[in-house]
C-alpha cells in the first residue's frame, strides 16, 4: 500500500457559525452542497476554540500555533496598512507542511499585515481634525507601492501560492 499524505483543507470564515453549514446543521437556512461534500469525503473537526473573537489575531494563532496576544498587537485587528503580524522567520503551519512535502495555498482574506512602502498619512487616511493629503500625494504613494513587490504577505510567511485580498475595508481594493 502506498503511504499517501492526506489533503488538508482548512476553512476559516469570518462570522460563519456552527449551524450555518448543512453538514453540521440539517436545518440550516442556506444550502451548502460543496462544504457538505468536503465533509462527507473527509474528516470534520467540531471541537475547536478561537483565542480571539476577531480576524487578525485568530489567523495569527491558527497559522503559528502561538497565543496571539504575545505579539505587538495587544487588542483588535491589524490596523490600516499595518506591518506584518507574523514575524519574519516564524514557523507557520504552511512552512511546516512544506518541510513534509506539501504544497500550500492561501485563498481569500489575509489581514495579517504587509511591508507597505508608505505611511498611512501619505494616503487618503486621516484622523479626526486632520486634513486628507492631496490627491497627488496619495496617487504617488500608490504608484510607488505597486511599482515594486510588497512583502510580508502569505508567500513570505510559508504559503506557496496566494490569491485574495488584504482586507476589504480600505484601499487598495485589489487582489493580491
Amino acid at each position: 500500500m502506498v503511504n499517501q499524505r492526506p489533503n488538508i483543507v482548512f476553512i476559516l470564515a469570518d462570522d460563519l457559525g456552527y449551524g450555518d453549514v448543512a453538514c453540521l446543521n440539517p436545518r440550516c437556512k442556506i444550502p451548502t452542497p460543496n462544504r457538505d461534500r468536503l465533509a462527507a469525503q473527509g474528516m470534520v473537526f467540531t471541537d475547536a476554540h478561537a483565542s480571539s473573537a476577531v480576524c487578525s489575531p485568530s489567523r495569527y494563532g491558527i497559522l503559528t500555533g502561538r497565543y496571539n496576544w504575545r505579539t505587538a498587537l495587544q487588542c483588535g485587528i491589524v490596523s490600516v496598512y499595518g506591518s506584518p503580524l507574523i514575524a519574519e522567520g516564524r514557523l507557520t503551519v504552511p512552512a511546516l507542511l512544506k518541510q513534509h512535502g506539501y504544497y500550500s495555498a492561501c485563498i481569500g482574506k489575509w489581514h495579517l499585515g504587509w511591508e507597505w512602502p508608505f505611511t498611512p498619512s501619505e494616503l487618503f487616511v486621516s484622523r479626526p481634525g486632520q486634513p486628507l493629503p492631496p490627491l497627488e500625494t496619495a496617487r504617488a504613494a500608490w504608484q510607488a507601492a505597486f511599482a515594486r513587490r510588497i512583502g510580508g504577505g502569505p508567500t513570505d510567511r510559508g504559503f506557496d501560492y496566494a490569491f485574495g485580498v488584504d482586507v476589504p475595508n480600505w484601499p487598495p481594493y485589489a487582489f493580491h
